[in-house]
């Protein structure tokens, strides 16, 4: 998996990513899928209960990523350490542990965050019934907030040595564990009290407890990771560790707050012209995010391929490993925006039926969104696996720079200005949401081009 030499080709670089990527596409797609399933059963509670969810979701998402962007960071390192071969397991352990410790701190915050959920919908004029409906489903989904982030710094562990197969398995567990949680929960069935939308919540809160265990207990089966011994002397501490992953961790957690901000914002947005509008969001932004999934993956890759070559230095290595990924997370969104474009009912009724008169105006603004995701699918994808990039050179403050800039300047301020001084409405929302993912990859992408320029690269 982590194979160097002095005269790198284009062929086994791209093969080394896709190595990388393709489980870990499989994975966040199964990820996707776990909410997908929440959406679908809350779906069947009616368009309130829709709505609270996503109001909800939107903050614990929020949240969730951008936690997991702090504390995932430590793949960067682990790949450059694994890079240099200098005492890699001690180093390697080092880091993991200190993650670990980031990952309890950064939860108990994450919680608390949460917890002021209501009164953040609240604020930004959102209906009070569904604001508080919202509220006691974000009141027990924080729980999960622990499990989710112990367990992505178990999966940045096992996928920087080579073993993203673990995280495609064992988040298809997850969502087995999600889906069977909320048809127990949410109906009451096999005995179970019929909770609502609170059975959702629980049902997520089980699934993200049952991944961790389930990452912990992969780990120790396997001899290569277990050779590591993470766990080892776990109450000791490495300060000068610690700080390194604070220090790329915490532009990145910014940087993916900058855009989960920006497009759950889209939500409260949204929740200011209507219900239905609204709805029609959640299913578009959906179907968004699980395309997201693979390019986000490759991302995901890039930063474990150039931190490797980063450690080892080889600069030709470097350049192959990100330019590999840019066009491999391109010609994705390609296909993604060409389905979007052309087939948007058909993926529309994986959700919901597409031909019920009830559900016709929701069908009818997701169908329309979709129109303008399509247009910026490219531009998500490249921003996504360029980042990616300059992550793996352990560059990550000024990228959080073009991030809060593009989408919170000239992305809000579209979106403000054609969603409530025009006709266009939802849809000019929509179009802001794509004028910052163009801005934002330009950036990330000018950036990463002329990385030997702006002195990125290694000695």
């Amino acid at each position: 998996m982590f194979e160097t030499d002095d005269h790198p080709t284009w062929r086994n670089e791209l093969a080394a990513t896709l190595r990388l990527a393709v489980p870990l596409a499989l994975a966040g797609l199964l990820q996707m899928a776990t909410h997908a399933t929440d959406v679908i059963f809350v779906a069947r509670l009616g368009d309130e209960a829709l709505a609270a969810a996503s109001l909800s979701i939107s903050v614990f998402g929020v949240v969730v990523w951008s936690l997991s962007g702090f504390t995932g960071a430590v793949a960067a390192l682990i790949a450059a350490e694994l890079g240099r071969r200098r005492h890699a397991v001690r180093e390697v352990r080092r880091s993991t542990r200190m993650a670990l410790w980031l990952a309890l701190i950064a939860s108990a915050a994450g919680m608390l965050l949460c917890s002021q959920g209501e009164r953040l919908m609240v604020l930004t004029g959102q209906d009070p019934v569904v604001a508080a409906r919202a509220d006691d489903y974000l009141s027990l989904l924080l729980w999960a907030t622990p499990g989710m982030i112990l367990a992505n710094v178990l999966r940045s562990f096992v996928s920087a040595l080579g073993r993203p197969i673990y995280a495609t398995a064992i988040t298809g567990l997850g969502v087995v564990v999600n889906c069977l949680g909320n048809y127990t929960l949410v109906f009451g069935h096999f005995g179970a009290p019929a909770m609502g939308l609170e059975g959702s919540a629980m049902a997520t809160v089980i699934a993200s407890l049952v991944s961790f265990a389930a990452y912990a207990i992969a780990i120790r089966r396997n001899r290569i990771l277990r050779r590591y011994r993470i766990w080892g002397r776990f109450w000791r501490p490495e300060w000068q560790r610690f700080r390194d992953i604070v220090r790329i961790g915490t532009p990145v957690a910014v940087t993916v707050l900058a855009e989960g901000g920006f497009f759950s914002g889209a939500a409260f947005l949204m929740g200011r012209i209507g219900p239905s509008e609204l709805a029609g969001h959640t299913l578009a932004l959906n179907l968004s995010s699980f395309a997201f999934q693979v390019p986000f993956a490759i991302g995901q890759a890039a930063a474990i391929r150039v931190g490797y070559h980063y450690g080892a230095k080889n600069l030709p290595a470097i350049g192959l490993a990100g330019w590999a990924a840019v066009v491999s997370g391109t010609a994705f969104m390609a296909v993604s925006a060409a389905a979007f474009l052309f087939v948007p009912r058909l993926l529309l009724s994986l959700y919901v039926d597409v031909n019920a008169a009830a559900n016709a105006a929701l069908v009818m603004f997701a169908a329309r969104y979709m129109l303008v995701a399509a247009a910026f699918q490219l531009f998500d994808g490249i921003q996504s696996v360029a980042m990616g990039a300059l992550r793996g050179l352990q560059d990550t403050r000024i990228p959080m720079g073009f991030a809060i800039f593009g989408y919170w300047v000239p992305g809000l301020a579209c979106s403000l200005f054609l969603g409530f001084a025009t006709p266009l409405a939802g849809t000019g929302i929509w179009i802001g949401l794509a004028v910052g993912l163009v801005v934002v990859a330009g950036l990330m992408l000018w950036r990463w081009s002329r990385r030997e320029r702006l002195g990125l690269l290694p000695a």
